[in-house]
């Protein structure tokens, strides 16, 4: 039991690790070479919380660190700055997962729009204290709103693709147990 839990465990974070390299990958991609066009969502972050809200075992702090400084260094941006202030919040998010669990869709909507909203003015006001180049406000802008706009579709997909679900409080007391 506890050797099949704990398989599980190293097949989601395999799997999550996996899917954030192919949204990478993605995100790197040249599809309109030459052209200035609106930033995209912010599929990364979405998938994150989408995870960490239905099973907040499989994701180690160590494996959400790494997948987003290898994000860091490949887009270019300020080294760690992102990966610290997405550490922050998606360890605050594991932590009042348990409180969040029975909650409605809308109220879960709700409460990570919040929190994406927060990290990315947190991660502007840093770019102005630290004087680094700081993206217009009108494109941060889109890209929240399309950010937590395809947050429902990741959820959707992820349990369409990857049977990611909520766990039960009964699930979480397994866990808990067996560990």
């Amino acid at each position: 039991m506890i050797e099949n839990m704990r398989k599980q465990i190293l097949i989601g974070s395999g799997l999550f690790i996996l899917c954030q390299l192919v949204i990478l990958f993605a995100r790197l991609m040249p599809l309109r070479a030459g052209e200035i066009g609106q930033p995209g969502p912010d599929l990364a972050i979405c998938l994150l919380f989408a995870w960490l809200l239905r099973r907040p075992d499989q994701l180690a702090a160590v494996g959400i660190a790494g997948v987003f400084l290898l994000e860091d260094i490949l887009l270019l941006r300020p080294l760690g700055l992102w990966t610290a202030i997405v550490l922050l919040a998606s360890e605050y998010t594991r932590s009042r997962e348990a409180r969040w669990r029975d909650q409605p869709f809308m109220v879960e909507w709700l409460r990570v729009s919040i929190m994406i909203g927060v990290m990315m003015l947190g991660y502007r006001v840093l770019q102005l204290v630290f004087v680094l180049p700081v993206p217009s406000l009108t494109k941060i802008s889109l890209q929240y709103i399309q950010t937590v706009g395809f947050y429902p579709l990741v959820v959707l997909g992820s349990r369409w693709l990857f049977g990611l679900r909520r766990i039960t409080a009964a699930d979480a007391e397994m866990m808990r147990h067996n560990r």
